[in-house]
């Protein structure tokens, strides 16, 4: 079959292929009959016009960036396919880079990428988004950027993220209200805002309830399963268990129930291991790990609306930050003291946002 043309989408709505690529391009001074003319025929025809082509007549790449650390994680898989999906909704395409800091030559890389790509905007996980030097790169390059749940210069840039701590603040209350008293927290990797945000939502919940937080149960990871094995090791090494483990991320949550099946402990009979995220590996488990459900994927969409979407015209300085809502699962890792699981897969709590 012949590929639709923006000649054949001018020749049925009546206009000249100028005016479709003014309409397509979302250009001022047409008047609204003629666009809503031609994106009818737009539609009808299942007319897909050529980012590359419409870059060269406008100026503009409709490329949208997504800037993260470990291009390999469930976390960046999730915000890959939100902003994939709003990106095609938005007729533009995206391009996924890796920040290495670890490398000299990092920045150099990242300069070199942004002159290339002449990107329409920019999406910047955790924790780049943290990274004084990478945000002073993209205003140089006047490229507008949408910060993930930032915990560094928060009214920098636009922003997308969720309420971590209260997020947190809600598991703890959970466990605490299934009888837990004495629960050991794993923290994320300090260079990740929402690792200071958890443990201090973690905090919040047992200082309400009167708990104190002996140092031994406060255990340092990085968001990695070999982390969340050597925390959860330190953990088991104590003459007194814990009766729960609340681990910031599901991966390091999955750590602490191998770490469990090794010593022969019965979750959640005996312990109780809840996460963060709602990752996949939260579903793969057996018994499934109770988590917070954190939106990644639709908060990249949201980003990607925020940068270039019809929003992105009638935004106000109010809108700057967005904060989406976050849920509670609990399933068959979490129950009560000495008794067997609640039921599982069943959302407890849903935030108001």
């Amino acid at each position: 079959m012949k590929a639709v043309t923006i000649k054949d989408v001018a020749a049925r709505a009546g206009v000249s292929p100028k005016t479709v690529s003014r309409v397509i391009n979302g250009e001022q001074h047409v008047r609204d009959e003629i666009r809503e003319r031609v994106m009818r025929v737009v539609d009808e025809m299942a007319y897909k016009p050529n980012a590359f082509a419409r870059g060269l007549s406008s100026s503009r790449s409709f490329l949208v960036g997504l800037f993260v650390d470990d291009p390999v994680s469930g976390y960046a898989a999730d915000l890959q396919r939100g902003a994939l999906e709003q990106c095609r909704t938005c007729s533009h395409h995206l391009v996924v880079e890796a920040v290495e800091r670890d490398r000299p030559d990092w920045l150099a890389q990242i300069d070199a990428t942004l002159r290339e790509l002449s990107l329409s905007g920019a999406i910047l996980a955790a924790p780049v988004c943290d990274w004084s030097e990478l945000l002073d790169l993209f205003d140089s390059h006047g490229i507008p950027v949408v910060r993930l749940a930032p915990a560094t210069e928060p009214g920098r840039a636009m922003q997308v993220r969720i309420d971590d701590r209260a997020a947190a603040r809600e598991m703890a209350e959970r466990l605490i209200e299934l009888g837990h008293r004495d629960i050991a927290f794993i923290r994320g990797h300090p260079g990740h805002s929402a690792s200071a945000l958890r443990w201090q939502g973690f905090a919040d919940a047992c200082a309400v309830a009167g708990i104190d937080i002996p140092t031994r149960r406060a255990l340092q990871g990085d968001f990695s399963f070999k982390s969340g094995l050597a925390a959860a090791e330190a953990i088991f090494a104590d003459a007194k268990r814990p009766t729960a483990i609340f681990a910031s991320n599901d991966k390091m949550a999955f750590a602490a129930l191998v770490v469990a099946m090794r010593h022969g402990v019965a979750v959640p009979g005996e312990l109780s291991i809840t996460g963060f995220d709602d990752d996949e590996i939260s579903r793969m488990a057996w018994p499934a790990l109770s988590t917070v459900n954190q939106p990644n994927a639709e908060m990249a969409a949201v980003a990607v609306d925020l940068l270039v979407g019809g929003s992105a015209r009638e935004r106000t300085e109010a809108s700057d930050c967005v904060e989406l809502s976050y849920s509670l699962i609990e399933r068959e890792s979490t129950g009560p003291v000495g008794r067997p699981a609640a039921k599982a897969g069943v959302p407890v709590f849903k935030s108001a946002g």
